[in-house]
C-alpha cells in the first residue's frame, strides 16, 4: 500500500476504531434484544441501506450466480460466524475482554492458513510480531477477562466454544474473500454477505429465541451506530484492506481492536487502565508493527 493515496494508508486506523466501538454497541443494544434476534434485524436493515446505495449509485451487480454466491457465503462466515459468536458468549455472560482476547487469537490462525491457502510466506520476524502482539494483548486483558481480576467468571465450554467459531469464521471469511471476492464491486459485494449472514441468524433467532425487543433508546442508538459505522463503514474498508493486502498482515489489525476496546471503556465506562496494561498497549503496537511492516513472498 506504499504507492496507495492517503485515505487508503489511513484506513487501517480507520478500521480498527470503528471496529472496536463494536463492542461498546454491544455492550449498550444486548441487555434488550437476544443476540442472534439482535443480529437479524441488523443484517436485515443494512442489506436493505446497502441495496439502496447500490441501487442510487448505479453500482454494477455481479454479472454470474456464483459471485453472488462467494460474497454470500463470506457473509456468512465473516458477519454470521463471528458476530453470531461473540454476541452469543457474551449474552451468556462471557466478559466482554475475555470474548475480546479468545478474538486476539485470530492473527495466529490466519497467518498459520495464509501459507498453504494463499502461499504468503510469514517470515521468522512477523512471527515473532504475532506472538509478541498476542502477549501484549494479554496483559492488557488479563483483569478484565476474569483471570486474575474481579470479574470471577465461571468457566462457560459453550460460551468459549461460541467465541472459538467466531475466530475461526473471521479468519475463514478473511481468506475466502481475499480468494473470491476480490474484483467484485464494494456496495453490491457487501449487500450480498449481509443476505448470506442474515438467513442463517433469522433462522437460529426463530428456532431459538423468543424474538423481543425492548426499542428503548440506547437500543436504537446501539443499533444505528452498528449498521452505519461498523456494518458499511468498517466492513467496507476492511474488504478495501484485503484487496490491497496481504491478509496475514491485514489480521495482525485485529490485534489492537481489544486494544482500541479497553481505551474507550476507560474514557466511556470508567473502565480503569493500570501500569501493566498500558505496559501491554505499547507491546502489542510493537507487535503489529512487526507484523504488517515487512512485505511478504510468495511460495
Amino acid at each position: 500500500m506504499q504507492s496507495a493515496p492517503l485515505w487508503l494508508k489511513m484506513s487501517p486506523a480507520v478500521f480498527v476504531f470503528l471496529w472496536a466501538t463494536g463492542f461498546v454497541g454491544a455492550t449498550w443494544g444486548l441487555p434488550y434484544a437476544e443476540p442472534f434476534t439482535f443480529l437479524a434485524y441488523r443484517f436485515a436493515i443494512v442489506a436493505v441501506l446497502l441495496v439502496l446505495i447500490a441501487w442510487i449509485s448505479r453500482a454494477p451487480w455481479p454479472a454470474r450466480p456464483i459471485d453472488c454466491f462467494h460474497s454470500a457465503f463470506v457473509g456468512f462466515l465473516l458477519q454470521g460466524l463471528y458476530l453470531g459468536g461473540v454476541f452469543y458468549a457474551i449474552s451468556r455472560g462471557m466478559p466482554t475482554g475475555l470474548s475480546a482476547l479468545v478474538a486476539g487469537l485470530q492473527p495466529a490462525f490466519t497467518a498459520i492458513a495464509a501459507r498453504p491457502l494463499l502461499g504468503e510466506r510469514v517470515s521468522k520476524l512477523q512471527w515473532f510480531g504475532i506472538a509478541l502482539g498476542f502477549a501484549g494483548l494479554l496483559l492488557v486483558l488479563w483483569n478484565k477477562a476474569g483471570v486474575a481480576g474481579e470479574a470471577g467468571w465461571e468457566l462457560d465450554w459453550i460460551a468459549l466454544a461460541a467465541a472459538f467459531v467466531a475466530v475461526c469464521g473471521i479468519t475463514a471469511g478473511s481468506i475466502y474473500q481475499k480468494v473470491f471476492g476480490g474484483a467484485q464491486d464494494i456496495r453490491t459485494g457487501t449487500a450480498w454477505q449481509y443476505v448470506g449472514a442474515f438467513v442463517p441468524l433469522l433462522f437460529l433467532s426463530l428456532f431459538l429465541e423468543e424474538g423481543d425487543v425492548e426499542w428503548t433508546g440506547e437500543f436504537i442508538f446501539a443499533m444505528t451506530w452498528l449498521c452505519l459505522a461498523l456494518s458499511i463503514g468498517a466492513v467496507s474498508l476492511l474488504m478495501l484492506i484485503i484487496r490491497h493486502g496481504e491478509v496475514s498482515k491485514v489480521a495482525g489489525l485485529f490485534y489492537m481492536v481489544p486494544i482500541v476496546t479497553a481505551v474507550l471503556a476507560y474514557f466511556i465506562f470508567g473502565e480503569q487502565l493500570n501500569s501493566v496494561q498500558i505496559f501491554g498497549i505499547a507491546i502489542t503496537a510493537i507487535g503489529v508493527a512487526l507484523v504488517s511492516g515487512r512485505s511478504t513472498a510468495r511460495s
